[in-house]
């Protein structure tokens, strides 16, 4: 049909040229069971007969009987009945002694052109339009009458066909219903039919309807179409289509139209053509004067037949999937296996090696069969990124013939592939020595010296891999030797991973210690101190002790290669020897070096004269004499500043919190300038005041504080304490309280809590009335005075 995405036809033509009866045959009707038919002639004859079945009724009529419908139940014995269709509708029934006795059913409105039997409503068509009869009460129930009367019904006729027991298809001229026969409520139904027909769907068609027939809940259309000639102008019939509807309730939606081609369509008329179906096999029989054409609902095998048709092979592959278990004529891999060769064909190699990862699967003889078949066509390289490589895995010569051809013609894919695929698909040997005989040729191309490290990897020949690396500073060395522990095959190649990346190096021989020892390293790097001091700055960094032979060594390489990383050695280095460092710094100049060494060896004296005679910098000076906090020390400082007016500034401004400035401002000779002198004076005197409001600030808080405390101590001591029968004597440990009551008690209570029966304290032998806690005084707590004498 015109979208064979839903539907498809097969024809077949049979000619009915040359037909065996004398008399053209006008209708044909079998039985559900198809076991029984009815055929009537234009001779007037009517015959009913068995297809599997001796019985046979024969009967003559005066005119041309165009009609015959036999009971859809014939094979029943009390079934024996068929109808015949002329002037009149004739009902025939077999009786006593198989005698057929005929009863008019209905006439008087011309000729009877179309009779349907379903179940036991039978449904006919005449000039005035369609009737239904219910067999069982024998009461017409409905007349629909045609729409167009202008149409002659002979010319038009009206076509019929049961959707099932209760549903019929009415279509006429471009007019369709679809009627449901329905029971009336017993209420309503006086002298009426206990059935009606309601129509439920009514639409018109572009064409004139010469046939219908259900497919699920679609229908089946044959219309009969006229068209205007583009040559003469004239209006002429064009061929029958066969159209797939949707009913709607006053629509419908075409879902497919085809146009059908049958011999002499041009001289055919609408009441030429017919629809038959057979409802068991979803066939469909279009009937012209001379063609049968038969349409059979498509299946999932004919939509791939038209696909492949179409050379819609990835659509076909898809639909093929989904129904893998529905379709008989397909397999997915012949369709596969023929877009492949499309895609070839057509040049689009690179989604045809794709799409064969997907067809191809674990198939390892077709997959040869392919790769060989792009090496025919020299498309190699499009296939090799799609290659399987595990499960399934194809032969070794395979993946070296692959590469081979890489390796004639691009390098950096030959590259890649080494990386990417595992070292065990192809024989490494094979392909080493292919490498070796393309770097003759080439002996710097880095892209062949890199892959060729990774095949000695692969064939664990490291030591190779590795002078590889190394010769290429390539970043993967270091990879390379913590994951195959190669700190064995680099004790004499620590200088390369030096000067190849001395952090990443150091870092790893470090955590590595136990491979490679620290003297190895230190030996190794002999003949290149600046690296060697890399390797134990570092480690030092880490470890103030574990380098602690070469401390001595390390002081010359700072001062050589890292000065401003000397002085922090020097001063977080308890292994250093000073009098060395002392030499090498005053050699060298290097003064804060020297500065510090001075005063850690106890030469305060020789560091600070060194500051001022060498740096000149009174600051710095002023804040040695701190740190060293040294009587001394200031007075030299005062020494020397004593007739230099910046340096005396400088002390101005400094020292007031430290040393009197009046010892100063004596020494200070008159007549001498000295630049801000009353600026510096302001501040010593503004230093001045500042501390003298600090004492009084802190003088005021101690004496608040201390305030604040005796209050808190007098309310605490002037609280009660309670003595109950729980508490006992500190010194007899029995009840501080006697049993009897009324008896007169003393009891002495200190602040500490502890309690004494006034007996049990122990005679004092000072002059001074005031009592303290033994206990407490034995664990020197502090005094306490006896706060509770109870007598009672």
């Amino acid at each position: 049909m015109a979208e064979a995405e839903e539907k498809e036809t097969r024809s077949n033509e049979e000619s009915t040229d040359e037909s065996e009866s004398p008399v053209k045959i006008n209708q044909i009707s079998l039985d559900e069971s198809g076991e029984h038919m009815g055929v009537c002639s234009e001779d007037g004859k009517v015959q009913v007969f068995g297809l599997y079945s001796a019985e046979e009724f024969h009967e003559t009529f005066d005119c041309p009987i165009k009609i015959v419908a036999v009971h859809p139940h014939f094979l029943r014995s009390h079934c024996k009945q068929f109808v015949t269709g002329g002037k009149k509708l004739l009902l025939y029934e077999r009786g006593w002694m198989n005698r057929w006795k005929p009863s008019v059913l209905h006439e008087g409105e011309g000729n009877i052109r179309n009779v349907k039997w379903r179940g036991h409503l039978i449904a006919w068509a005449n000039n005035m339009g369609v009737k239904i009869l219910d067999m069982i009460s024998k009461q017409r129930i409905t007349n629909v009458p045609r729409d167009d009367i202008s149409l002659r019904p002979d010319m038009y006729p009206c076509s019929l066909c049961w959707k099932d027991n209760l549903t019929l298809i009415i279509g006429w001229g471009n007019s369709v219903k679809i009627c449901s026969v329905k029971e009336r409520h017993a209420s309503e139904m006086r002298d009426l039919p206990n059935r009606y027909v309601e129509i439920v769907f009514q639409f018109d068609t572009e064409f004139y309807i010469s046939g219908l027939a259900p497919l699920c809940d679609q229908l089946v259309i044959l219309s009969y179409v006229k068209e205007i000639s583009e040559k003469t102008e004239v209006e002429c019939c064009a061929r029958p289509r066969l159209d797939i509807v949707q009913p709607l309730p006053e629509s419908c939606e075409e879902i497919s139209s085809d146009a059908l081609t049958v011999r002499g369509f041009q001289e055919n008329e609408c009441r030429d053509y017919h629809l038959e179906y057979s409802e068991g096999e979803s066939l469909f029989y279009i009937i012209s004067p001379r063609d049968v054409v038969v349409a059979k609902e498509r299946d999932q095998d004919d939509h791939i037949d038209w696909l492949l048709e179409k050379k819609k092979y990835e659509e076909a592959l898809m639909a093929a999937e989904i129904s893998q278990k529905t379709i008989k004529k397909h397999k997915i891999l012949d369709i596969g296996l023929a877009y492949i060769n499309h895609l070839v064909e057509k040049g689009e190699y690179d989604l045809a090696a794709r799409k064969c990862q997907k067809i191809l699967g674990k198939n390892t003889e077709l997959w040869e069969f392919e790769v060989y078949k792009f090496k025919e066509i020299g498309q190699l390289k499009a296939i090799s990124r799609y290659l399987p490589r595990r499960d399934p895995v194809l032969k070794p010569l395979i993946y070296e013939m692959v590469l081979h051809e890489f390796l004639e013609s691009d390098y950096e894919g030959f590259a890649t592939l080494i990386k990417e695929w595992p070292g065990d698909l192809y024989n490494n040997t094979i392909i080493v020595q292919a490498v070796v005989d393309h770097l003759k040729k080439d002996p710097q191309n880095r892209t062949l010296l890199r892959t060729l490290a990774e095949l000695y990897t692969y064939d664990q020949r490291y030591g190779r891999a590795l002078e590889i690396y190394l010769t290429l500073r390539h970043k993967d060395v270091f990879q390379l030797i913590h994951k195959h522990n190669l700190f064995s095959s680099i004790r004499d190649k620590i200088v390369l991973l030096m000067d190849f990346d001395s952090e990443k190096a150091v870092d790893m021989l470090l955590d590595n210690e136990d491979k490679i020892s620290i003297d190895r390293v230190v030996e190794e790097l002999e003949n290149r101190p600046e690296l060697q001091h890399v390797y134990l700055h570092k480690l030092f960094k880490r470890d103030h002790h574990k380098g602690q032979r070469y401390h001595e060594k390390q002081i010359s390489l700072y001062a050589e290669y890292d000065r401003p990383n000397l002085l922090p050695f020097l001063r977080d280095s308890t292994h250093c020897p000073l009098e060395k460092a002392l030499e090498i710094c005053q050699q060298r100049n290097f003064v804060e070096e020297t500065v510090y060494l001075l005063s850690r060896m106890g030469n305060s004296r020789s560091a600070l004269k060194m500051i001022m005679e060498e740096l000149q910098d009174v600051d710095k000076a002023i804040e040695f004499a701190k740190e060293q906090d040294d009587g001394e020390l200031w007075e030299d400082l005062i020494l020397y500043s004593i007739d230099k007016p910046p340096f005396i500034t400088g002390l101005l401004n400094n020292i007031g919190t430290h040393v009197d400035p009046i010892l100063l401002i004596h020494r200070i000779k008159e007549g001498m300038e000295i630049p801000n002198l009353r600026d510096s004076l302001v501040k010593i005197l503004q230093d001045y005041n500042l501390q003298i409001l600090l004492r009084e600030g802190c003088k005021k808080i101690l004496v608040a504080d201390s305030l604040s405390l005796l209050k808190k101590m007098h309310r605490t001591q002037m609280k009660g304490v309670l003595v109950d029968e729980e508490n006992i004597c500190e010194s007899c440990l029995s009840p501080i309280l006697p049993s009897d009551a009324s008896k007169s008690f003393n009891v002495v209570v200190f602040h500490c809590r502890h309690m004494f029966h006034k007996e049990c304290l122990p005679v004092s032998n000072t002059v001074s009335p005031v009592q303290f806690c033994n206990i407490c005084s034995a664990k020197h707590r502090g005094p306490g005075s006896a706060i509770l004498e109870m007598k009672k």
